[in-house]
């Protein structure tokens, strides 16, 4: 969450003409970022004004989108329109199983993943107010109470996650340009976005320069963190001035956010060792921070993250999902109550 204040100004700082401020941590999921944006519209509905967001892959499609002054209303236009069998753009063989296997040899990925970058700057010249540059310049964040002015590799809108296979670690974009060379206000949103969304297999990994020349293969930041809850955290003890809401695309709302896996041979066992693998990062960082009380959970069962042939009922779906979702979290249900950030702070920062 954002910088410290003590707890008798939290209004102050939370509240305004411009309605209260929020931070966004966005799971990704491929096409199921259709119901980030459901979810995303009824915050907006409600009075909360988007500060900053955190995203991997389709959380980061969305989250570039957010900061560049889309609404959630737009948003969910704009992603329940989109025909998503345009991103499947590998060459032509690839519409055969054999040709699929050629492309992962070839390329280490079947889409080339060029579309979805064309599409993804089409939608932020068209309905981006703040798109200018294409850059991380546009999206420079400024504290309401300049005494708390952030570092220059932190002041941005949009975090953006990627894996580093090259370096074996999780790289938080614009903050780690400078592994490669570059200036935060440097860095290109949809560079940094298509290196985010480059699913393993899928599509082709992203190929970067590291400061020191080296080739620096990307690929989804979900790979190591799929839900960087903590990324706008501050220490234990210190006082938000306003919350931090994650967006799953899970009806898990387990502690841990753990997967029971069923093993009964090789396959089974590779998968389950890929899913803890996977999982570990995010679960670590959920336990930390009591970050259950503050996610909005979305059932997305029914899609799957690569389902490109989406159909209008399963996008309807998806969108109705997050929706409902989010009218629960801030309502309150017969087993859960309705959010109150007064005692969220109680209860776990103090």
């Amino acid at each position: 969450m954002d910088t410290a204040q003590p707890p008798s100004s939290l209004a102050e700082g939370a509240e305004g003409a411009e309605g209260r401020r929020v931070d966004l941590v966005l799971e990704g999921g491929g096409v199921k970022g259709i119901a980030l944006a459901g979810a995303i519209e009824v915050l907006e509905e409600r009075g909360y004004r988007v500060n900053r967001v955190a995203g991997s892959s389709a959380g980061a499609i969305v989250g570039a989108l957010i900061t560049a002054g889309v609404s959630g209303t737009q948003l969910a236009r704009i992603l329940r329109e989109t025909d998503y069998t345009r991103f499947e753009d590998g060459p032509f063989y690839t519409r055969f199983l054999l040709g699929k296997a050629l492309s992962i040899l070839l390329h280490n990925g079947i889409h080339r993943g060029t579309y979805l970058t064309t599409w993804l700057a089409e939608q932020l010249t068209a309905h981006g107010a703040t798109y200018r540059t294409g850059t991380f310049a546009d999206l420079e964040y400024e504290d309401p109470d300049p005494a708390r002015a952030l570092s220059g590799e932190q002041r941005s809108r949009l975090v953006v996650t990627a894996s580093d296979l090259t370096a074996g670690r999780l790289r938080l974009l614009p903050r780690d340009a400078d592994a490669f060379g570059l200036a935060p206000e440097q860095l290109h949103v949809v560079d940094a976005v298509r290196a985010s969304m480059s699913i393993p297999v899928v599509f082709r990994p992203a190929k970067w320069k590291t400061a020191g020349g080296r080739t620096a293969w990307l690929v989804d930041g979900g790979l190591l963190s799929n839900f960087p809850v903590s990324v706008f955290d501050l220490p234990p003890g210190q006082v938000p001035r306003w919350p931090t809401f994650g967006i799953k695309l899970s009806a898990r709302s387990d502690a841990d956010f753990g997967v029971a896996n069923e093993i009964s041979g090789p396959i089974s066992f590779a998968k389950a060792l890929l899913n803890t693998a996977t999982g570990f990062y995010d679960r670590m960082h959920i336990d930390a921070s009591h970050s259950v009380a503050r996610t909005i959970f979305i059932d997305t069962a029914a899609v799957r993250p690569t389902q490109f042939n989406l159909s209008d009922a399963d996008g309807e779906l998806l969108y109705r999902s997050g929706r409902q979702a989010a009218e629960k979290f801030l309502d309150g249900n017969q087993t859960n109550p309705a959010w109150d950030f007064d005692r969220y702070i109680a209860a776990y920062r103090s």
